[in-house]
């Protein structure tokens, strides 16, 4: 079998972790394996397969002979170094949305619509996260009759922020539970105990940019360029794996029975819908692996053609790190 070099750009943080810990995982093919990160970062090491790896520190010559780039790094350092991806000849599968919209960068969910990441011109944009859950969970239907409306409520847990969020939630909680003061830097506000309905800044509607998101990319990777999406975004003290409730309208009538069979047997999905039993997808039991988890799927009782469902599923893993891999192993096939 063929072996690739391969780089993780932004490799020191959550999701370039994640990527170098599910590359060792699914076994990906690779000859030499290069953690890029910032200055700060260079000469620490990452194991991988049993042996540390160096850090190195990114330059625009970080690319020579490397075959992908998996990027975990910010918008900022993904459209720096991009050009110079491109150029080395690599190809460079990027987790930042600075590319996603982009009508020459395909946009891939590889349950969905794998055949877009052979279109790329060197760039090949991951999804954001709740999008790549939700749209999981509901392809399947979507194959039964085209989607026409979706209007969506996502959960999104603190690790969505960075390792940062998931520490100033435990900080949060030790300090109350301490009688302690403190003051939050990551979230506006306190996360411990609280909810917080924004995620990213807000538009001229009164959207948040995370809440455009899902029409947006969802137009894209559904091939469903008239589709409408009502998208509320809440950060919750939840450590990890985003909830999403969902409410859709396809084009023709679907029954549960019909919508619970496409989705038990549909790819990177497993049913988990047993109310009498209170069996329903939960962030506790979505963690740390890849499926996403569908439940609580019923008839809509306002619209016609509505079926709502419930939906879980880990953001590291799935809603980026797994994903990129997984595109970057249709490259290879």
């Amino acid at each position: 079998m063929k072996q690739y070099k391969v780089a993780v750009l932004g490799a020191t943080g959550a999701v370039g972790r994640e990527m170098i810990k599910i590359l060792e995982e699914r076994n990906f093919p690779i000859s030499e394996l290069i953690p890029l990160a910032s200055a700060r970062s260079a000469g620490s090491t990452l194991s991988f397969r049993g042996e540390n790896v160096t850090v190195r520190e990114v330059t625009p010559d970080s690319f020579a002979g490397v075959d992908i780039v998996l990027g975990a790094a910010p918008n900022k350092l993904a459209q720096e170094y991009a050009p110079h991806i491109v150029a080395a000849g690599a190809v460079f599968v990027d987790n930042s949305s600075a590319f996603r919209m982009n009508k020459d960068v395909p946009l891939v969910v590889p349950e969905i619509n794998p055949e877009d990441a052979l279109k790329h011109n060197g760039i090949i944009s991951n999804p954001n996260c709740s999008t790549i859950i939700s749209l999981v969970a509901v392809h399947a239907i979507n194959k039964l009759s085209p989607i026409k409306t979706m209007i969506a409520s996502t959960y999104q847990a603190v690790s969505g922020a960075g390792a940062g969020g998931v520490t100033e939630l435990e900080e949060e909680v030790n300090a109350i539970t301490e009688g302690k003061s403190f003051e939050p830097s990551v979230f506006p506000y306190q996360i411990a105990f609280n909810l917080i309905p924004q995620i990213g800044g807000f538009d001229e509607n009164g959207y948040t940019s995370e809440e455009m998101k899902m029409q947006n990319e969802g137009r894209k990777i559904l091939h469903l360029p008239e589709l409408l999406v009502g998208c509320t975004c809440v950060r919750v003290p939840v450590y990890r794996s985003h909830s999403i409730s969902i409410t859709l309208n396809t084009e023709a009538p679907i029954s549960v029975e019909e919508a619970k069979a496409a989705i038990a047997s549909a790819a990177g999905c497993r049913l988990v819908d047993n109310p009498e039993a209170k069996e329903y997808p939960m962030p506790l039991d979505t963690s740390d692996q890849d499926l996403v988890y569908v439940g609580r799927i019923r008839k809509d009782i306002v619209s016609e053609n509505g079926i709502t469902l419930w939906c879980c599923g880990d953001q590291v893993r799935k809603g980026a790190a797994t994903n990129a891999i997984q595109i970057a192993e249709l490259l290879i096939k």
